[in-house]
């Protein structure tokens, strides 16, 4: 079909498939790539591009449609336009993965076209039909009226503040994100290059018989079709247990609907996805294990060679059954929650491209090393011939950690010799990749008279799914932080994770820690009302302090700031009685005895300090986090530096950008480097230590969970935070206060930012966003059903910066990501609990003016 239409004011004339949609001719045909496909549903705003004078969604317009029509595209604007938006998104810290901004650029100028003054009720409206999964929506509509200012001359673009600790430095990857001119996966094209396409069983649970690919190897247009058979190297792969199948072979059953039986390289998207679906494929249906009950139960079928139980966790300290006797109170309750989606907006991409005797993999990753260490594995090369090197990355949240197509596109690339892209559908995500748990907690926790925790026994089953991915890593947190930021003498935890037919579970922003805090906190709200203290007075009294012991037997620090920030929120919670509150805390790195290390190179190359380090950004600012921190240590200006992050080539290993560890582990190796570097620049000028590279390492030593060590450290840092959730007399969420003990502020507004994110994730959490599973297969597997919350939702949200000092590592900078959104849900919970005094024990909350009619 030949369309003519005008793109940007220029005419242009394109021959495309009939099927095709405006994105595709924007994307594929004009490569004009700031427009993304998030979705493909209309649902999430990120293509947002304006046509015949309003805004549309350019995944749902047909090509058809778009004939003869003005189109503008992020591209597109003025060069005055470019300054604002760029200047007020920087400005107002609304950017951080940056996938879904430019669609949200192109909403802005439609609004204010047409309206240049609108009110935050008028902008929230407007933005209605887009998504956000990082910001929490504030600091956009702060960055939308700030460009209204500025387009009405009230105010100029300026600059942020100059580099270092605790300043509102803007960050340098801003701007391009905000105009489109960052690049992630799918914008890439490479010349020769093919599309993989790969297919999944019908079923949760069934024997693989025979596959068929006769015919769709002689459709025109397919290149290659590999099954389990044409794997070079080990089949199965997996972070830490190797369980996980690249490809199910013939006579293997398919654990999960998300699982690969057959791939297929194709000369374009259309033709590979076609023909996956003419493999044939036959398959004995077997009863799906669909919750932990039935997988442990006699006789059931055994899903792993090892059996059912992925893993057991026990943490014991004192005598808790004995102590639970002498209790003036004890309250004894059963907690569920459910699975949950990581909706990232960026669905999972890579392209591999085969170079030499090797491959160079382009994909968007928490952690590139290990991506390069199981494709090594499943190719049967050694680690040095596989390049493995980040592009941006769209937002993750622990659901990019495993393998997802990278491993598909390095086969397909390495059996045809040419560049292979593989981008999921918004539906393929939703299916593929690894959920938060779903996890049953048994609780029962006692305190004395006053109020003060005596006891604590849990039982922690998780659903850990089809495969292992972090499983066992995640139910080791759960039953670590159940404790919560308190002082508890007797404890006995035991944890589970059952493998099951459901989607696999593994990492997802708190790593089980939110589900253990909605059933400690709520815990304490009961034994706060048989005591007859508030939930604001029996968290004061309980709090940790220096010297006090967790679970595990940890002593705690000095830097502890859990009642600092206690004290921040006192007032507004004693100030409403529709408040709820709900304390945090979350180990910063990997601990319990995992080796971790963050490492970084400063190379001066050409007059100016590169940064290198292998650490993801994901869009918590992790490039600002290390300038700031070398100017911290050097005096040297941002202008003088540069960041290279996440490519196995050139940037020594910094580990997985996961458990909040970035900016205390590579943090803490960037300081060291850059006090290197700044005592060689007492002695020269930075032009004389041209070619010089200044190295830094650091290994947080920690012990193993069943540490035999009457005080062993658990982890190397903890955050604390507090959050308080006010409710209007309607029962909707008015306001949230949330305080933070963040050590020591590196960047004051990324970190509201990862604070705004982190509630509003918490909000859908507490109150909309549900994962149902029926036979395994998951119910909603569109973006659009799965509950998220939108702009017209969201509460104002008030961050309170607690700075204790931290650690002596990283100037004291902790990590903010995943505490961020722990707290949340239990104080939502507490909130309606004092409201209507209905005690709710699963989530999302029953019986709010959210709930599902």
């Amino acid at each position: 079909m030949r369309l003519e239409l005008k793109v940007n004011g220029e005419t242009k004339v394109v021959d495309v498939p009939a099927e095709a949609t405006l994105l595709d001719v924007l994307r594929d045909h004009l490569r004009l790539t700031g427009a993304k496909n998030g979705c493909g549903e209309g649902v999430c705003g990120a293509c947002t591009v304006i046509m015949a004078g309003r805004p549309v969604r350019a995944c749902r317009i047909a090509a058809a449609k778009a004939a003869g029509q003005e189109v503008w595209t992020i591209e597109g604007l003025s060069l005055r336009e470019k300054e604002i938006y760029a200047w007020a998104f920087t400005a107002a810290g609304a950017v951080q993965c940056g996938f879904c901004t430019p669609g949200m650029v192109m909403e802005a100028k439609a609004l204010l076209d047409r309206n240049n003054e609108p009110s935050e009720e008028e902008i929230k409206q407007a933005f209605r039909a887009h998504l956000c999964r990082c910001t929490g929506y504030q600091k956009i509509v702060q960055a939308v009226r700030l460009a209204a200012r500025a387009f009405r001359g009230e105010v100029q673009p300026g600059s942020g503040e100059a580099a270092g600790m605790r300043r509102r430095f803007f960050r340098p990857d801003a701007p391009v994100k905000t105009l489109g001119q960052a690049t992630f996966v799918d914008d890439l094209m490479f010349p020769g290059m093919l599309y993989g396409a790969v297919l999944r069983p019908p079923y949760a649970r069934a024997r693989v018989l025979s596959v068929d690919t006769t015919a769709v190897r002689e459709m025109p247009g397919v290149v290659a079709v590999l099954t389990a058979d044409d794997i070079p190297g080990e089949r199965y792969q997996g972070h830490i247990f190797k369980d996980w199948p690249a490809l199910i072979a013939v006579g293997e059953e398919v654990r999960y609907v998300g699982d690969a039986v057959a791939l297929v390289a194709a000369e374009d998207r259309e033709t590979a996805r076609k023909a996956v679906e003419r493999i044939k494929v036959e398959y004995e249906v077997l009863p799906p294990v669909t919750n932990p009950a039935e997988a442990l139960a006699p006789g059931a079928p055994s899903l792993h060679p090892k059996g059912n139980i992925l893993s057991e966790t026990r943490i014991r300290k004192g005598n808790p059954e004995e102590a639970l006797r002498t209790c003036a109170h004890v309250v004894s309750q059963t907690y569920r929650t459910p699975f949950t989606e990581h909706a990232f907006l960026e669905p999972e991409s890579a392209v591999a491209v085969p170079e030499g005797e090797g491959i160079t993999i382009y994909t968007s990753t928490q952690g590139v090393y290990d991506i390069q260490e199981q494709v090594a594995s499943l190719l049967g090369l050694p680690h040095e011939k596989v390049r493995v090197l980040n592009q941006y990355v769209g937002g993750a949240f622990g659901g990019k950690e495993d393998l997802s197509v990278q491993h598909h596109a390095a086969l397909l690339a390495w059996a045809t010799k040419r560049p292979v892209k593989i981008t999921l559908t918004r539906r393929e995500s939703i299916l593929v990749h690894p959920k938060r748990h779903a996890m049953e907690i048994k609780i029962t926790t006692g305190c004395d008279e006053e109020g003060r925790l005596v006891a604590m026994t849990a039982e922690i089953t998780a659903d850990t799914g089809a495969y292992a991915s972090l499983g066992a890593q995640v139910l080791e947190r759960a039953c670590h932080h159940i404790t919560g930021p308190y002082r508890i003498p007797h404890v006995n935890i035991y944890g589970r994770a059952v493998y099951t037919n459901n989607p696999p579970a593994g990492a997802f922003r708190g790593f089980g820690v939110p589900q253990a805090a909605f059933a400690c906190e709520s815990q304490l709200n009961l034994l706060a009302q048989r005591v007859g203290k508030s939930p604001w007075e029996i968290r004061w009294i309980n709090a940790l302090e220096p010297g006090d012991t967790l679970g595990t037997g940890q002593i705690v620090s000095e830097d502890v700031g859990i009642k600092e920030t206690l004290l921040a929120v006192k007032e507004v919670f004693e100030g409403s009685p529709y408040a709820g509150i709900a304390c945090g805390f979350k180990n910063v790195g990997l601990g319990v005895g995992t080796r971790d290390t963050g490492r970084a190179n400063l190379v001066i190359e050409k007059g100016k300090v590169k940064i290198y380090s292998g650490a993801a950004c994901l869009g918590q600012g992790l490039e600002s986090v290390l300038i700031q921190i070398v100017a911290e240590a050097t005096g040297l200006p941002a202008e003088k530096m540069e960041v290279v992050l996440a490519d196995t080539a050139c940037t020594p290993d910094a580990g997985i950008t996961t458990a909040s560890r970035q900016s205390l582990f590579t943090g803490e190796a960037v300081r060291r480097a850059a006090e290197e570097l700044a005592r060689a620049l007492k002695e020269h000028a930075l032009e004389e230590l041209e070619g010089r590279t200044f190295r830094g390492e650091f290994y947080g030593a920690t012990d193993p969970i069943a540490s035999q060590k009457e005080h062993p450290v658990t982890h190397v840092a903890y955050g604390y935070a507090t959050q308080v959730v006010l409710l209007d007399e309607e029962g909707r969420v008015s306001k949230v206060v949330a305080a933070y003990d963040v050590g020591r502020a590196v960047n004051p507004l990324n970190i509201e930012g990862q604070i705004e994110g982190g509630i509003v994730m918490g909000l859908g959490y507490a109150l909309t966003e549900d994962f149902p599973v029926k036979d395994g297969i998951p119910k909603y597997q569109q973006l659009g059903r799965l509950g998220l919350f939108r702009f017209p939702q969201v509460p104002p949200m008030e961050t309170i910066l607690v700075e204790k000092g931290g650690t002596q590592y990283a100037f004291g900078a902790k990590g903010i990501g995943e505490l961020a959104t722990i707290p949340t849900a239990p104080a939502v919970a507490c909130a309606y609990f004092r409201r209507d005094g209905r005690f709710r024990t699963s989530l999302p909350l029953e019986g709010t003016p959210y709930s599902k009619k």
